[in-house]
């Protein structure tokens, strides 16, 4: 096995081991057991506030506080002097939160319509892509927590400042219309809000609104792009 099968093997041990996973696997699953009661058969909603949970949890909790505590011990600064390059670690890390995204998300949707009775997907391929860039967006916020936090525990205290009010905004907390029109405006572009709405539309079958996947990716570019110029080893 090669450096790179092995270190990726290593980290999925890691991973799954972390109680930080488990508590990010079973938050969303749990709001979609608790609220479920409430809604009706076919309901769209909360199958797209349940993925946004997930998705959050993983972009803004588990991505930096992993890699700002490997920078921390002096994991990543450790590589620099093995065959296998901090570079790989890290690209490593950010595959195996976005297949733990996905997999959080296909068993949101999975659960949603056998056991509770929500409709399917009505537009898959555009809710692939609004997972693709939504996800891309927020684990780019947490990329820059990571790049910026002094060490995990502070990786993990900002990510979970920053998780509430976005999700506040973003309508995750209350439906938007009983929000104030200015902070509903506000939280319709923030990439918790934008998710939420880009998943809630392709789910229920409403037009893809192209504006909104152009933002995720924007956000995605720019905020990933600033993360990597700050981003520091050791």
């Amino acid at each position: 096995m090669t450096g790179f099968g092995k270190l990726t093997g290593v980290e999925t041990k890691l991973l799954l081991r972390d109680p930080g996973a488990i508590f990010s696997m079973v938050i969303p699953l749990f709001i979609l057991i608790v609220f479920s009661s409430g809604v009706a058969p076919g309901d769209t909603m909360l199958p797209a506030l349940s993925m946004t949970v997930a998705v959050g949890l993983v972009g803004l909790y588990m991505v930096p506080t992993t890699l700002a505590t490997y920078r921390e011990r002096g994991i990543l600064r450790r590589f620099s002097t093995t065959p296998v390059s901090p570079g790989a670690l890290l690209g490593v890390q950010l595959i195996l939160q976005l297949v733990f995204a996905v997999v959080s998300s296909a068993l949101l949707v999975a659960v949603s319509v056998t056991v509770f009775q929500a409709a399917a997907p009505a537009r898959v391929a555009s809710l692939v892509a609004a997972f693709l860039l939504g996800t891309a967006a927020i684990v780019a916020v947490g990329l820059l927590i990571a790049a910026t936090a002094t060490s995990g525990r502070a990786a993990n205290g900002i990510g979970v400042l920053l998780y509430f009010p976005l999700a506040f905004l973003g309508g995750v907390m209350q439906p938007v219309d009983a929000m104030p029109e200015l902070l509903a405006t506000i939280g319709r572009f923030t990439p918790l809000g934008l998710f939420r709405q880009a998943v809630h539309d392709a789910w229920s079958g409403a037009a893809t609104q192209p504006l909104l996947l152009a933002i995720m990716a924007a956000y995605a570019v720019v905020i990933g792009g600033v993360a990597a110029r700050f981003f520091r080893w050791e």
